[in-house]
């Protein structure tokens, strides 16, 4: 099962973390995410039909755009 960490710059508190998790956990194959505000990190694991541009490009429309 692909799985990525990676940097949100724009996690600045708990709200910011719980919809990450809330927007990303919608889309069909997400099995996890998890958001950090401290470390400013997001781990997410899927399986298909999701895919990482597919997460990618939600972040973005969402405001919270990762940096890789």
């Amino acid at each position: 099962m692909p799985a990525k960490t990676f940097t949100v710059p724009n996690i600045s508190c708990e709200h910011c973390v719980k919809a990450i998790e809330r927007e990303v956990s919608e889309i069909i194959g997400v099995q996890k995410v998890n958001a950090q505000e401290a470390s400013k990190e997001v781990t997410v694991q899927w399986e298909d039909p999701a895919s990482w541009e597919q997460i990618k490009a939600l972040l973005v429309e969402i405001e919270y755009p990762p940096q890789e």
